[in-house]
């Protein structure tokens, strides 16, 4: 069996979607996990996603932003929500699929946003930042208990963690996403809990891969200043059925786009 999980922060699921139905009409992964949906539970767009196939479906919201959602083709079963940080925020959401998804029954699914941090990296001035950087560290200590059998984590984890993630390691060294604040904590709590970086693992450095490219370039496609912040990181016991992570970058030339474009995990079960 081949399954197929598609991760994507769509910045404001009502806005945008006759993006994701033509996404899903395009693509037809068996799993769509959206970030950043910016939309209360009682607005979230239900039908029109069922209409189109996604029949199983779980979300947590907010309005005007956050919010996390799963989209299925498959039962989804236990949906469970976490907060980090004393805070209620909509930034995780988890499910596990049900017995008719056959040889993928059992795997768990989460789907995380984690806080973009703002524009200054200091802890002290900016409490984006700090916030940031409480996120992560908590986000660790979740992870190196959590990974008990079959798990796939994918989300905007608003980190590019390798120097080949983003366009200009050295340029970016000091710009949010990138710092070593960041970075370190990130590959930290992946290693420690034993994730496997699904990109990496088939394309390893020095390949540049990115996910998300600025609404402030006048020509992102020319530039091509991107990052990669947008992750799909397997449990080590389906490291051996990954078989392909495809970035549908063309999707960011989509009229009016989202930032981040749809990052497509292929499992072989």
């Amino acid at each position: 069996m081949r399954l197929t999980v598609t991760t994507w922060n769509i910045n404001s699921v009502r806005l945008r979607i006759d993006l994701v139905l033509r996404f899903l009409a395009e693509a037809r992964p068996d799993v769509l996990c959206l970030q950043e949906t910016k939309c209360p539970d009682d607005a979230f767009p239900l039908k029109a996603f069922q209409g189109s196939g996604y029949e199983n479906i779980v979300f947590a919201g907010q309005k005007g932003y956050n919010g996390v959602a799963i989209l299925s083709r498959f039962p989804l079963l236990t949906r469970d929500v976490m907060s980090f940080c004393e805070r209620p925020d909509a930034r995780h959401i988890s499910a596990v699929l049900g017995r008719e998804a056959g040889p993928a029954a059992g795997i768990v699914l989460h789907d995380f946003y984690v806080p973009a941090g703002g524009d200054v990296p200091d802890v002290g001035l900016n409490p984006k930042f700090a916030h940031k950087i409480d996120y992560l560290d908590e986000l660790r200590a979740w992870g190196g208990r959590r990974v008990k059998g079959p798990a796939i984590l994918v989300g905007d984890l608003n980190v590019a963690p390798l120097e080949h993630d983003v366009w200009s390691h050295k340029q970016l060294l000091d710009v949010v996403s990138h710092t070593p604040a960041e970075t370190e904590r990130l590959e930290t709590l992946r290693g420690e809990a034993g994730w496997i970086d699904a990109a990496r693992l088939l394309t390893p450095e020095p390949e540049k891969i990115y996910t998300w490219w600025s609404y402030r370039s006048p020509d992102w496609a020319a530039a091509n200043k991107g990052r990669r912040l947008d992750h799909a990181w397997v449990s080590p016991d389906l490291a051996g059925t990954v078989r392909s992570v495809t970035v549908a970058r063309h999707a960011r030339g989509w009229e009016r786009p989202s930032d981040h474009v749809p990052v497509t995990l292929a499992l072989e079960l």
